[in-house]
């Protein structure tokens, strides 16, 4: 079993610091609902612990779309050199070369490049009016839904993001690089 070093890296993008971060919104959306409960006193330790999560979601965002925007996608968009038939390690051009899937570039990648930024954006937006109100955002009704708002939209970027990448590695993924074994199998004989 082996896998290339970019699938390792596409892999760890999307599958690992993606998918954490989709899961993550359970956490951020229970925490951000329970100071809209009124009466519920916060205790110092479930104030700080809410910042740090908060605070980490942000940065799991910002790794997530650094790591797209400039380990993977410029695999993605690499160059073909003239004359090249296989266009199986050049992902763009692969998509682009047939009439059926040129609209997964068209569509997904142009979405996919300019709405993952949302999701930290948002969430970097979150997590600082959440350490400024904290406790007190029950009090603030405005503010408080302007914060689960900025984290519906965070996860609406994610989820929609995250789809298209799925669709697209699945389509013309982003291949290449030394090979890293993963185990060796039996040989028969």
């Amino acid at each position: 079993m082996e896998i290339t070093v970019r699938d390792a890296v596409t892999m760890l993008h999307g599958m690992g610091f993606g998918a954490l971060l989709l899961l993550a919104f359970s956490g951020a959306v229970a925490g951000l609902y329970s100071t809209s409960i009124a009466g519920h006193h916060w205790t110092e330790r479930e104030r700080r612990l809410a910042c740090a999560y908060l605070v980490v979601m942000a940065a799991l965002a910002w790794v997530t779309v650094l790591a797209g925007a400039y380990l993977v996608y410029p695999w993605y968009r690499a160059a073909a050199p003239p004359g090249t038939v296989d266009l199986s390690g050049y992902p763009q051009r692969l998509l682009m070369s047939r009439t059926a899937t040129s609209g997964w570039h068209d569509v997904g990648m142009e979405w996919k490049e300019h709405i993952a930024w949302f999701a930290p954006i948002t969430l970097t937006a979150v997590a600082y009016i959440f350490i400024r109100y904290g406790t007190h955002l029950a009090q603030f009704r405005g503010v408080r839904n302007a914060v689960m708002a900025l984290a519906a939209t965070a996860f609406v970027a994610t989820s929609v993001a995250g789809a298209f990448g799925a669709m697209l590695n699945k389509f013309a993924p982003v291949r290449g690089g030394a090979t890293i074994v993963i185990m060796k199998g039996e040989k028969h004989g």
